[in-house]
């Protein structure tokens, strides 16, 4: 406690560091505070249908990235979710199109463009999406609507049109405030929006199952606190995933006279257990919301059994799509994040070599090896943790507790909120202040929202 109180005090005084913390403070409480704005026509009392849908199942889950704005009709209730879809498209098409991958190569300039284009398809992802909730809302709320009532004036189109053009103006707001928070404050502001969004319900779903407990069907207070031991064991196990490391030792020669080497010291290349950090899981997210999103647009979709399996969280179908589709986005999101052969390159340059493998494109087919195998494991166990939601819920886990016992809630929770103590650790480091942790050293991980 002492030590927390020290380093409290350490952050108050680097001035920098302090303007940061407030800066991203305050643009997190704007987005909050939008979350409760309802859009224009649309009677917050009347929205007892959305929050019956978005109890649980997939709508639970778009609810509790937009942080319950979904569930209130708010302005900003499609969250940051189309810029996301939006970021998995371009990054595909950065695989595939020698356009794109022509522009990647360009440096700033390239990814300014590719930055660009992101959010134009955003726009598009997001007026679609828009229109696709408001069919919903209209559905389940019909008395909800104000300005389609008999007598308001205002035609059907008119709310549809102004109601789009407010929901898609709000998202790209929402993804302004993040770049905001990455330029100016502390951490990445895409990824400190997402998190700010689940975590705003934790309070809720620990009541709600606590409460549950104490039901009949509940179980106790006993079975509540074995709930609670197996959420910090996982928390613990989702914490070892995102720092784990497999260490290559390098050796670096030292030239001393003409062109005679004596050998340098041992270093180690370490490589990412789970280098993709969250991004596998969001990408994979963002596609079965697919499902959901043209559901909206067919109100009879119960009668379409394929449509049902995937918009379904507890179905096997779901589960199994989910998994597989993090494990393909595991590899994928490695592929292009690590490059052998940069590696190899550097590694040549310097003087470097791995002991026992020739430099060049030897070292780069070894550290290929290397990754793959040890993607293998790390991808499963991400997959594990994503449909553990699921799992829970078949022991009789409160649907909104359910989703912090893994899935993409846990792993963006933990993972943002290293990344973020990294930062506030470097900070403190630079003008020789303790760090957080006792050694002085904590490891980070790739930022959620870097796609």
């Amino acid at each position: 406690m002492k030590k927390l109180i020290e380093t409290i005090k350490n952050i108050y005084r680097i001035e920098d560091l302090r303007f940061k913390l407030a800066f991203t403070f305050w643009m997190l409480v704007i987005y909050r505070v939008g979350t409760y704005v309802t859009l224009p026509g649309v009677d917050p009392n009347m929205l007892e249908g959305s929050k019956n849908q978005a109890a649980d199942g997939i709508f639970g889950l778009i609810n509790m990235f937009a942080g319950g704005a979904f569930a209130r009709g708010s302005i900003f209730a499609l969250g940051i979710m189309p810029y996301i879809s939006a970021s998995i498209v371009v990054q595909l098409l950065t695989m595939a199109v020698p356009t794109f991958q022509k522009m990647q190569k360009e440096g700033e300039d390239g990814r300014r463009k590719i930055n660009q284009i992101t959010r134009y398809l955003t726009i598009a992802i997001t007026a679609v999406q828009s229109i696709g909730f408001l069919v919903n809302l209209k559905s389940e709320n019909p008395g909800a609507i104000i300005s389609t009532m008999e007598g308001s004036g205002v035609s059907d189109f008119m709310f549809m049109l102004t109601s789009v053009v407010v929901l898609t103006a709000s998202t790209m707001f929402v993804l302004w405030l993040g770049e905001k928070i990455t330029d100016k404050g502390i951490g990445n502001g895409v990824s400190l929006i997402i998190m700010i969004g689940i975590i705003a319900r934790l309070p809720f779903a620990i009541k709600d199952e606590f409460v549950f407990k104490f039901t009949e069907s509940g179980g106790g207070l006993v079975i509540f606190l074995v709930e609670l031991a197996a959420l910090f064991a996982i928390i613990m196990g989702v914490i070892m995933l995102v720092q784990g490391t497999r260490k290559i030792p390098v050796q670096y020669a030292k030239r001393i006279v003409g062109s005679r080497q004596t050998g340098g010291a041992r270093q180690y290349l370490p490589l990412k257990v789970n280098t993709a950090g969250v991004m596998p899981i969001i990408f994979a997210q963002a596609l079965m919301f697919i499902p959901s999103t043209v559901a909206q647009f067919f109100p009879n979709y119960e009668s379409m059994r394929f449509i049902m399996a995937l918009v379904d969280p507890t179905s096997f179908a779901y589960n199994l799509t989910f998994a597989v589709l993090i494990i393909l986005f595991t590899y994928f999101y490695t592929a292009i994040s690590v490059n052998s052969t940069q590696i190899s390159d550097e590694l040549k340059r310097n003087g470097g070599f791995v002991p026992g493998v020739k430099p060049g494109q030897a070292t780069a087919s070894f550290i290929d090896n290397i990754m793959s195998r040890i993607t293998l494991p790390g991808s499963i166990f991400l997959a594990a943790v994503a449909i553990m939601p699921s799992l829970a819920g078949v022991l009789n886990i409160n649907s909104q507790f359910a989703q912090f016992y893994g899935g993409t809630s846990l792993l963006i929770l933990v993972g943002v909120v290293l990344d973020t103590l990294q930062q506030i650790e470097s900070h403190l480091l630079m003008r020789h202040y303790d760090g957080l942790m006792k050694s002085g050293k904590m490891k980070g991980r790739s930022a959620v929202g870097a796609a």
